[in-house]
């Protein structure tokens, strides 16, 4: 490879050395403007492009519209590495000056001669050279004419998401143009949560025993996607092992970059050999859209060659053109063809044959370079504009499938609209990211001539068992047991995962691993940690899924729901005396006393005026308030309601009233007939509270969730073994060395409590989580097993298995119901506040009608001082209120009688005399009120 790089340098020094004037002025508009290119005459790319380029520099010189009469000399050399003699024979070529180079075919040669022209600043345009690192800063006289490798490995990426594959497997030359590629695929596959699982290099120039070995590595590993990046000339030597060593077979995924759609293009019809090793093959070619140029060009290209038009022909053929509109705006700015000395170069004694000194700087390089990224033209690729970042707009692939001996193309995919089924430049973007993963993509038919997507992976063939840990348990048992004397495990968590491995439809070889010391239960943290660590592939048993296990490994679908919960001692409750008042709490006692006494009151005040009933000596008004008010908890008051107001008073608390009864006569027979237990402890909340211990289950990661998730202090934490601790622990209680509640998780709790009907679960579960398998990340296999518990979920086989390990003792059938809760007064806060706005509403409407009835019927005051006269005026209203509403209209209706007959009568002393009974005093007033 270095020698290479050498021959590639040497190859720059032919176009340069010697060629450059000194310093020498040209007309602006030169006859000749010398360009040179290196190609690879031997591969098939490099004699397409060789024809293209030379068919596109005669249609320019040809066309009037362009250049002005200068005409373009292309000088091609052939960098086919055949040793330093053809350097040599190079050298002929370099009689004339080159404004810019177009080439090389090869990333690597590109890299080392990108140096060059950045030094001479001579434009180096290359329609081969796709290494996405090309495009750097480091490179400013580089222009790409073709679309960067980054754009083929986001399309890459996006056909493993969209088959929902999660690994991939590169295969690709190790060299600039394969490494950079699988890194740029590297960096997409990861943004889709995907990754490269392994990297099978191969050297340039590797023999078929070469090849053969990096792919039988291959055969071995879990993932069966491979993507092929290499060479044109070489990526057919490849396929050919791989169908050799049986991997074009049924189960393979293959997907190549744009070199295998470039080999059908140009070399159609290939040998029956080559067509037979890449059946089911999907690649990529550029999308170019049909256009009046393409077609001409391509009808142009039938009398020019026998060989195929590929999309490299297109981009050379655009690539001429792109230099030849740039120079034409190159020459409309006034500017010339002019080199100046490279003084670097002159100081530095790089001796010999080189003549290094010799070398000059094209002064416009710059100025030519930018009306290269300035051009904007439709050529036969379509529209061709340059981003800022030196891309070409408008990336776009074609999907292709290879079927028997021709292709089939099954979507598109493009920057902006991805994978569709229809040309990029129809798909609405919005459209195409709402669509189904369904609708993205027409069917594929893979290796093995299927039309089944492959799974993508398979368990690897290399003789290995699983080495699956299992916790040694010593407490609940039915979960997780070793069977003593034996390697072999069985409980309901062994039974779970055998079943769901049965139903794999590919062989899991795998072995059982004790983890723990049998003495206490080990840590599923530290179990789970060594499957990060590489020490175990896969952990079995009781293992909850919790946040900071999920950091260390994958876990499969959750086989049984789990949760925190408080177990604590229960007694049941007896109805006792005082048992009537309990389906009530204090204050919604208190609450409803207050509104029976309220609305009474309120009644009494708006039926006072009217209704006989509410009416009499004080004491008799008490007695009937309250007996009316209580007597409407039974329905059985005798008062009728005279006034509209009341009567909507009272509408409105009968229906509070039999509202609070039916619920209380609910409650109270629930609390009299349903068997109820009582604990101290209500909950995690009231635990929390409390200063009593607190149990649970040693090892566990209850301890650290309690300690740093609730606050709890590490003093109050006991750690228990056995059910029998368990027991012990509560019995004994907080105030002689037990503890006043156990916390842990559902499953186990559920099994403490079968046998034990002295306890019970407390409070709602606090948190929720579930138990599943753990694998190393993104392993395949915790998918397939996830799917497998489905299953068994769906025809019952995982409830089977729960009711032959779990299944309920004696104590689940007692119905028994744990603190049947006290009706409060939240519930009926709507009610109250409706019946208290109607009497606050009817009070207020009561007072504004007496307001008015005072101002028209009250009597005259006689002139007083100022504090007798509001004194007077009270009293007076304060009567009138007491006084019934008929004696009021009565003796009003009266007084309007007898000052009508007097003012007929005309009789000014009577009338007088009338007068002064209008101004009696307000104590003679109050007296005809008590006589009325």
């Amino acid at each position: 490879m270095g020698l290479n790089l050498v021959w590639g340098l040497l190859l720059v020094v032919v176009f340069f050395n010697g060629c450059f004037s000194k310093n020498a002025s040209v007309p602006s508009r030169p006859d000749i403007v010398n360009i040179g290119a290196i190609l690879t005459f031997d591969s098939i790319i490099g004699k397409v492009a060789k024809i293209a380029l030379e068919a596109a520099v005669e249609n320019v010189n040809s066309d009037p519209a362009i250049l002005n009469g200068t005409k373009l000399k292309i000088t091609i050399h052939d960098s086919n590495f055949s040793g330093f003699a053809s350097i040599m024979e190079a050298l002929q070529f370099m009689e004339s000056e080159s404004v810019a180079l177009i080439g090389p075919q090869t990333s690597v040669l590109a890299h080392m001669i990108s140096h060059v022209v950045n030094e001479l600043q001579v434009p180096l345009l290359s329609f081969t050279a796709t290494d996405p690192t090309l495009s750097s800063l480091q490179y400013p006289f580089f222009v790409r004419t073709t679309h960067s490798d980054l754009f083929q490995m986001a399309a890459i990426a996006d056909i493993v998401e969209y088959y929902e594959w999660r690994q991939v497997v590169a295969i690709y030359i190790d060299d600039d143009h394969g490494r950079n590629g699988i890194t740029s695929l590297a960096d997409q596959l990861a943004a889709k949560r995907c990754k490269i699982s392994q990297k099978a290099p191969i050297k340039p120039e590797a023999t078929r025993a070469d090849i053969s070995d990096v792919l039988l590595q291959v055969a071995l590993l879990e993932s069966r996607v491979l993507v092929v990046h290499t060479y044109a000339n070489w990526g057919l030597d490849i396929l050919d092992v791989a169908q050799h060593l049986g991997m074009m077979e049924s189960g393979y995924v293959w997907i190549t970059t744009n070199w295998l759609s470039t080999v059908i293009d140009i070399s159609s019809p290939l040998p029956l050999k080559a067509i037979n090793a890449m059946q089911g093959i999907i690649t990529l070619k550029s999308y170019i859209q049909d256009s009046e140029v393409k077609r001409k060009f391509t009808s142009e290209w039938k009398n020019l060659t026998n060989l195929g038009l590929s999309t490299y022909s297109l981009y050379a053929y655009d690539t001429i053109w792109i230099l030849a509109r740039a120079l034409d705006e190159f020459f409309n700015q006034g500017r010339n063809v002019s080199f100046s000395k490279d003084l670097q170069l002159n100081n530095q004694s790089l001796g010999g044959f080189l003549n290094l000194d010799s070398l000059s700087i094209f002064n416009g390089g710059k100025m030519l370079l930018e009306n290269i990224l300035r051009v904007k033209m439709n050529g036969t690729t379509g529209s061709t504009e340059f981003t800022s970042d030196k891309n070409l707009v408008f990336p776009a692939f074609e999907v292709i499938n290879v079927i028997g001996t021709g292709v089939r193309r099954v979507g598109y995919w493009s920057n902006s609209s991805h994978l569709s089924k229809s040309p990029p430049e129809t798909v609405n973007t919005k459209l195409s990211n709402s669509s189904t993963s369904s609708e993205l993509l027409y069917s594929v038919i893979w290796p093995g001539q299927t039309i089944k997507k492959p799974r993508g992976w398979v368990f690897p063939q290399n003789g290995k068992q699983l080495k699956i840990g299992v916790p040694h348990r010593v407490s609940f048992e039915e979960f997780v047991e070793q069977v003593r004397g034996t390697d072999l495990y069985r409980g309901y968590c062994i039974d779970v995962f055998t079943s769901a491995i049965n139903l794999l439809p590919y062989a899991v070889p795998y072995k059982f691993h004790s983890y723990g010391d049998g003495q206490t239960n080990p840590s599923i943290t530290d179990l789970v940690s060594y499957i990060k660590a590489g020490r175990f592939d896969a952990a079995v048993g009781d293992i909850a899924i919790i946040t900071n296990r999920t950091r260390m490994a994958d876990f499969t679908q959750p086989f049984i729901e789990s949760g925190l919960v408080v177990v604590a001692p229960v007694r049941r409750l007896n109805s006792g005396t005082w048992a009537f008042l309990r389906p009530f709490t204090a204050k919604l006692w208190c609450v409803t006393g207050i509104f029976f006494l309220a609305v009474g009151v309120v009644v009494w005040i708006l039926e006072h005026r009217k209704n006989d009933e509410f009416r009499g000596p004080p004491k008799q008004q008490i007695i009937t308030t309250l007996w009316f008010s209580f007597s409407t908890l039974f329905f059985s008051h005798k008062q009728n309601m005279m006034s509209t107001l009341g009567r909507i008073v009272l509408i409105l608390w009968l229906f509070v009233v039999l509202i609070i009864s039916s619920s209380y006569t609910a409650s109270l027979t629930s609390i009299l007939t349903v068997q109820k237990l009582s604990s101290p402890i209500e909950g995690i909340s009231s635990l929390i509270l409390s200063k009593d211990p607190i149990g649970y289950q040693k090892n566990s990661f209850v301890r650290n969730y309690l300690v740093e998730e609730l606050g709890i202090s590490e003093a109050r934490l006991v750690p228990l073994g056995l059910p029998e601790d368990y027991e012990k622990a509560l019995k004994d209680g907080p105030n002689n060395g037990g503890v006043a509640a156990v916390v842990d998780e559902r499953p186990y709790i559920e099994l403490f409590l079968s046998t034990r009907c002295q306890f019970s679960i407390v409070g709602q579960e606090f948190t929720k989580n579930g138990w599943g398998f753990a694998f190393p990340r993104d392993s395949n296999l915790a998918v397939d097993i996830s799917t497998a518990i489905l299953k068994l979920s769906e025809n019952g086989e995982l409830q089977r298995i729960h009711d032959k390990w779990l299944i309920r003792g004696a104590c689940s059938s007692q119905g028994a119901k744990f603190a049947v809760d006290r009706l409060e007064l939240k519930s009926f806060k709507g009610l109250f506040f409706i019946c208290g706005l109607a009497c606050f509403l009817a009070l207020f409407i009561y007072l504004v009608l007496i307001i008015y009835q005072y101002i028209k019927h009250k009597p005259d005051l006689p002139e007083s001082s100022g504090r007798s006269l509001r004194s007077g005026r009270l009293q007076t209203f304060i009567s009138f209120v007491d006084e019934k509403e008929e004696s009021v209209k009565a003796r009003s209706k009266k007084r309007i009688k007898d000052a009508s007959s007097r003012r007929s009568n005309g009789d000014d002393s009577s009338a007088n005399d009338y007068r002064s009974t209008q101004r009696e005093s307000p104590s003679e007033w109050s007296q005809n009120v008590d006589r009325s």
